[in-house]
């Protein structure tokens, strides 16, 4: 399934530097970056929770926040792109 995750992080002191490292480097292991705070992701159900936990553990819940939209497995018709960077598909290859 496709989880859009979106994430805002307070980098007003440098523990919020380091979690907004923190958890763009956990959402890069998931996912492919489409904007600054915003990777789309193709998890599992099981994927997705641990995933979910992992972030909410790396978050200050008082100043940071996380947003999770999960799109399912017939995603293709409901996400659309317009703008200067290019589409791609999410679950094809990626060439390096």
């Amino acid at each position: 399934m496709l989880v859009l995750i979106t994430y805002d992080v307070n980098t007003t002191t440098s523990a919020g530097k380091r979690r907004l490292r923190t958890v763009a480097k956990k959402c890069v292991a998931h996912g492919t970056r489409v904007q600054n705070s915003v990777f789309e992701c193709v998890l599992d159900n099981s994927q997705y929770k641990l995933l979910k936990h992992e972030l909410e553990q790396l978050i200050d819940i008082n100043c940071d926040s996380l947003r999770f939209y999960v799109l399912g497995n017939n995603y293709q018709n409901k996400v659309s792109h317009i703008g200067a960077k290019e589409t791609f598909d999410v679950e094809g290859d990626l060439i390096l």
